[in-house]
C-alpha cells in the first residue's frame, strides 16, 4: 500500500528546495544553488522510497536512485549519471576545508548552478511521473 502523505510530504519539500536552489543562481549564491539541487534531487529520491514504506538512508542521490532501481522500478542510466554529478555537490560546495586554498564560493559558477539545477529537475520529473504510475498501478 503506497503512503501518499509521506511521498507528497517530501515531494514538496523537493520541489520547495529546489525553488530556492532557483533564487540563489538568479541572485549568484552559485555553491549553494548547487548544494541545494543535490538536497531537492536526495528529498524527491527519498519521496518514493518513504511513499512505498522503505527506509531512506544516506545522502547519495546515486545510492538512492539505485535502492530505488532494487525494487523492480526502471530507473534510467541516464538519470543515474545525473544522479552521480549531484552527489559531487554535497560536500564541497559548503565546507572550506573541503578545498586546498579558498571558499567554496570560490568554485562554482553560474553554469554549474544551471546545470545542477536541470539535473535535478530532471530526476524530480523522473519521480513525479514513476510516483503516478506507482498510484495508477495501485488503483487498478
Amino acid at each position: 500500500m503506497l503512503d501518499r502523505n509521506e511521498f507528497q510530504r517530501w515531494y514538496d519539500m523537493a520541489q520547495y528546495t529546489l525553488r530556492s536552489a532557483t533564487r540563489d543562481m538568479e541572485e549568484g549564491d552559485y555553491s549553494w544553488a548547487c548544494f541545494k539541487a543535490h538536497q531537492a534531487a536526495e528529498f524527491a529520491a527519498k519521496a518514493i522510497l518513504r511513499g512505498l514504506g522503505t527506509p531512506a538512508y544516506g545522502h547519495s542521490v546515486y545510492r538512492l536512485l539505485e535502492t530505488i532501481s532494487n525494487l523492480n522500478i526502471e530507473v534510467p542510466d541516464e538519470l543515474i549519471a545525473l544522479a552521480r554529478t549531484l552527489d559531487q555537490y554535497y560536500i564541497p560546495t559548503r565546507y572550506p576545508n573541503a578545498w586546498t586554498e579558498g571558499s567554496p564560493y570560490e568554485y562554482y559558477t553560474y553554469e554549474n548552478a544551471r546545470q545542477a539545477i536541470e539535473y535535478c529537475s530532471r530526476i524530480l520529473s523522473w519521480v513525479n511521473e514513476t510516483w503516478s504510475a506507482l498510484s495508477r498501478e495501485e488503483n487498478n
